[in-house]
């Protein structure tokens, strides 16, 4: 498959669309690496198809997967010799950078001291998002804006007050009484953004840093049908939707007789990387994917069924009653009884084995979680093009202060009219 060079990226609809219909094509053609999830699946269909792919990545030690998860292009170069396709992964997932000057993220940043109910990371983001944006040339419209972080970072740069839309009164509360504290030209409305009568600031640019799924498409389409001469848009939880099926919001895509069309089970894959937790963190969530994984095994012999049997979300206090407690609660859930009899032990090792095997499977699925956001957000830009916006599609920090670092900025071309969509 030939790929498109990075730099045609922000070029026009034309390359957005060559490279959304390869990544499509690519996604469709590799479904059984990506589709099925290892957690759920013993043994995908391709660990069968590619025995020796299969033993390569079962003889890499803990510290070499956690190498290479976080490594995607060198881990595509070693799968490469069975998936030739990857030959060209670097190229597909490439974008620009939209910031030209790093040192203008710490510019835009707000000060520490000023920073008040801030978290680090957010903090930082929000500088690199506002660095990434500036000039700024008309009034901010800040989507789905919680107590006004981005709203207060991009106060200094906007020409007159910003308005945040947000539907948690107490998010309000606390982002005026902040805004109000430091001065800063910025007033939080509590909005639902999903509501039929919703109302847009006429000639606002609108902002959105991380609104997750339905709300950040929410705001494209919103925003283009009221014709604001600006949306920049971070994308966040593709996956938080409505829709059991994914249909691409641009024509062209949705007009493409092979179009994907993943699940909101197949867009959670697309946000699965994360940002190393603290090492507390990441030993429970290891602990609780074994006792998951051991369960699993459990209930599959008991039911005599071999299918994955979800189970919800275990209650903190539980990681302190051992292996036995959490088998009994979720047994308890799926109205399933353990017999007296039950080696635990034996079930607890299994759910270490499984663990292994499927950190070492996810490996490969883990490859397309990147070309699966890219094929979400270039739908996007095609969309905004064809609402009459140019679009610039990039990067606005870098992935270690958070892998949901694409930026959408697209600006409405001069004489253009609104496209008007109806609201089911």
């Amino acid at each position: 498959m030939t790929l498109p060079p990075a730099a045609s990226l922000h070029h026009g609809a034309e390359s957005f669309y060559q490279h959304w219909q390869q990544l499509n094509d690519w996604l469709v053609q590799h479904s059984e690496f990506w589709q099925p999830a290892p957690f759920m699946t013993p043994e995908p269909a391709w660990a069968r198809r590619y025995p020796e792919l299969a033993a390569m990545l079962a003889e890499l030690t803990d510290g070499e997967c956690q190498q290479l998860d976080g490594s995607p292009v060198e881990l595509a170069a070693r799968v490469a010799s069975w998936l030739p396709s990857l030959d060209r992964y670097a190229d597909m997932v490439q974008l620009p950078e939209l910031l030209s000057a790093p040192e203008k993220a710490s510019e835009a940043t707000l000060p520490e001291i000023r920073a008040t109910d801030m978290p680090g990371r957010k903090r930082l983001q929000s500088g690199a998002f506002t660095a990434a944006l500036t000039p700024l040339e008309h009034p901010a419209l800040d989507w789905c804006c919680g107590k006004g972080h981005l709203s207060r970072t991009l106060a200094p740069f906007c020409p007159s007050e910003i308005q945040g839309f947000e539907w948690n009164p107490e998010l309000v509360r606390d982002g005026n009484r902040l805004a109000q504290q430091f001065g800063d030209p910025v007033s939080i409305r509590c909005q639902d953004v999903m509501a039929e009568d919703l109302s847009l600031p006429s000639r606002h640019h609108g902002v959105a840093l991380h609104a997750c799924g339905d709300l950040h498409r929410q705001l494209l389409q919103r925003g283009s049908e009221a014709g604001l001469p600006r949306l920049s848009v971070s994308p966040c939880c593709y996956h938080l939707t409505e829709m059991e099926h994914y249909r691409p919001l641009s024509q062209r895509a949705a007009d493409h007789p092979k179009a994907l069309q993943p699940s909101r089970n197949d867009l959670r894959l697309a946000v699965q990387e994360t940002v190393t937790a603290p090492a507390r963190v990441r030993e429970q969530t290891r602990l609780v994917s074994q006792w998951r994984l051991g369960f699993d095994g459990l209930q599959r012999q008991l039911r005599g069924c071999d299918e994955y049997l979800p189970v919800p979300s275990n209650p903190p206090r539980l990681l302190n009653k051992g292996f036995p407690a959490f088998c009994r609660w979720a047994a308890a859930k799926k109205q399933l009884r353990l017999p007296d009899t039950v080696d635990f032990d034996h079930w607890q090792a299994f759910g270490v084995q499984r663990l292994a095997e499927v950190r070492r499977h996810e490996l490969v699925r883990h490859l397309f979680r990147r070309p699966l956001e890219l094929w979400m957000v270039l739908d996007y830009a095609l969309f905004l093009e064809e609402q009459g916006y140019r679009v610039r599609l990039g990067h606005f920090c870098d992935r270690s202060l958070t892998p949901r670092n694409l930026l959408l900025d697209a600006v409405r071309v001069s004489g253009t009219q609104p496209v008007q969509h109806s609201h089911p």
